[in-house]
């Protein structure tokens, strides 16, 4: 996000906050606060951005604006504040009775890490995983571990909660003390100092000085272009600050002059050498300091930005493999029902090949019925038409000839009869067997259709089988490296009892020492006798010879 943009965020909220009827336009006299106070919070005479607003800008949506910036001559935090300043003084409400968690000047400084956070869209808000983020950044400087779950179910709660929250609810969600309970309001204000000014890594270290070569113990914060070290944690008196670029490296140093876990920080002018308390520390302090000169090499100016962009790339691919997963689950979902669509139809195939054979044996029954009372009527005819002739036999020629066409016809019918019952039976045989066709047609894509479903099932289980495998694997993984945090932790603390029991013994080694100094200087300054003798020989020892004598004489 560039500084445009950046303003243009900050300027949305005093736009808002000047359109009191919401009706997107604003008076110019209006709009010429912003930049003349612009100029008289500016310090020292710097100069404040160009700012050309225009009123065909809604609430929803950010102000037609032209900014014209110039790099190193504009002081950021001081038009931040003056936005904030309008837009607080109409829509900030804190607890009136004095009771907020947060002061009026962490509010605003929370106030432009929601804008930085928060995301490309207007009217803005900042996603659920971005509050997380930030709330878990101020409990970390605090060393206070965020309730998750209890922010899930805040978040829950709240109308638009999964879709985000507005500053302002986010403002009120900090003020109800229900995350930062029971936590003092310094430490709340100097936790958001830390993640304000972007503090990557703060702590105690032992450095070595550049003249004297001697060691002292110095307060550390390293930012993403800086690592500056004070006199003490207040941070009142600044001894000396590290520029990181892109040519600077950290390396890790033998123990040596009597101290352990060095490490050093080389730029392209000198270097430093630092030592930290114990390996895990140092182990800290690399990596921070890495990425540190990482983003400096990156060309990025924030580790926040860096993390913003990569935490928005991850959700873009949670949203795209769930998107996916529907997308698959959907399409699965129309292929089972196309599937039993197409057993439905088979089974209402199935079962109008069974009507239609039915019909058919009821048919061919009913026909062979048919027939064969045909087949009877036509033998009684003939018998009745024979024992006509019989009794008739004396007919004349014209009687006879009659009688014989008339069997002749009789026969006729009956072979038409006989050859129209043979088509119609043949018809209906063509008839099945071309529905019979096609449903084994169809048949066969059904069962190529179930061949391919259970193919991608199974590959589907292998996949799903593969990801468990992989998910089972870093969770050893992770056991693993628990238990080697926890050992190094068991490690540090018998280290920390070796340490103090080492100091013990020298602070008794030290008394010792004095007491045994003290005999000494009196066995070497003995109280001599009564009456003074002068040393012949002399020397250091003088009067040390008649202590001697006395032993001697009472041994013997």
């Amino acid at each position: 996000m560039d500084l445009r943009a950046e303003l243009l965020k900050s300027i949305w909220y005093a736009f808002t906050a000047l359109d009191v009827e919401k009706s997107g336009k604003v008076s110019k006299s209006q709009l010429k606060v912003s930049p003349r106070g612009a100029r008289a919070a500016a310090a020292h005479g710097t100069s404040c951005p160009r700012i050309s607003l225009h009123s065909s800008s809604t609430p929803h949506s950010p102000p037609d604006s032209c900014l014209q910036v110039e790099e190193g001559a504009f002081v950021k935090e001081n038009f931040d504040e003056l936005c904030w300043t309008l837009t607080a003084k109409k829509n900030y409400k804190p607890d009136r009775n004095g009771n907020s968690v947060i002061s009026h000047q962490d509010a605003f400084k929370l106030w432009c890490l929601f804008n930085f956070l928060s995301e490309d869209k207007y009217p803005l808000v900042m996603v659920p995983d971005e509050v997380e983020y930030l709330l878990k950044k101020i409990c970390t400087a605090m060393n206070v571990e965020l309730n998750s779950c209890e922010l899930d179910d805040y978040l829950a709660q709240e109308p638009q909660g999964h879709g985000g929250l507005t500053v302002w609810q986010f403002l009120d969600m900090v003020n109800s003390g229900r995350f930062l309970r029971g936590i003092e309001q310094e430490a709340i204000s100097m936790a958001v100092e830390e993640v304000y000014q972007e503090v990557i890594e703060d702590g105690y270290l032992w450095k070595k000085g550049q003249l004297r070569r001697n060691w002292s113990e110095r307060w550390f914060m390293l930012k993403p272009s800086s690592l500056s070290y004070y006199m003490s944690e207040e941070r009142k008196e600044k001894k000396g600050s590290i520029v990181l670029d892109k040519h600077c490296c950290v390396e890790v140093l033998p123990d040596r002059d009597g101290k352990r876990c060095m490490f050093c920080v080389k730029t392209s002018s000198r270097t430093y050498e630092m030592s930290a308390s114990d390996t895990r520390q140092r182990q800290e302090w690399t990596l921070a300091i890495q990425t540190a000169i990482r983003l400096q090499a990156e060309g990025k100016k924030s580790l926040h930005k860096d993390l913003k962009q990569k935490r928005r790339e991850q959700r873009e691919q949670r949203e795209q493999r769930k998107a996916a997963k529907e997308e698959e689950t959907q399409r699965l979902k129309q292929l089972q029902e196309e599937k039993e669509r197409k057993l439905q139809e088979l089974e209402l195939l199935k079962e109008a090949q069974r009507q239609a054979e039915i019909l058919l044996q009821e048919e061919e029954q009913r026909r062979r019925q048919q027939h064969e009372e045909m087949q009877r009527t036509l033998e009684i005819q003939l018998r009745e038409a024979e024992q006509v002739g019989a009794s008739h036999v004396d007919c004349g020629a014209h009687g006879v000839n009659a009688s014989f066409f008339w069997g002749l016809d009789v026969k006729l019918g009956q072979e038409k009869l006989i050859e129209e019952v043979s088509g119609g039976h043949l018809h209906l045989l063509l008839f099945i067997v071309r529905l019979l066709a096609e449903e084994e047609e169809k048949l066969k894509q059904l069962m190529k259709l179930k061949e391919e479903q259970e193919e991608y099932i199974i590959k589907t289980q292998r996949e799903k089988q593969v990801l468990k495998q992989e998910m089972e694997n870093k969770n050893k993984c992770l056991e693993e490296a628990q238990k080697q945090l926890e050992e190094v932790r068991v490690n540090r603390q018998r280290v920390d009892q070796d340490v103090m029991a080492a100091q013990r013994k020298l602070r008794q080694a030290s008394t010792n020492v004095k007491h045994w100094n003290v005999q000494m200087n009196r066995l070497m300054h003995p109280i001599g006798p009564g009456d003074k003798r002068t040393n012949v020989s002399g020397g250091v020892f003088a009067g040390y010879q008649p202590l001697l004598s006395r032993r001697d004489s009472s041994l013997k």
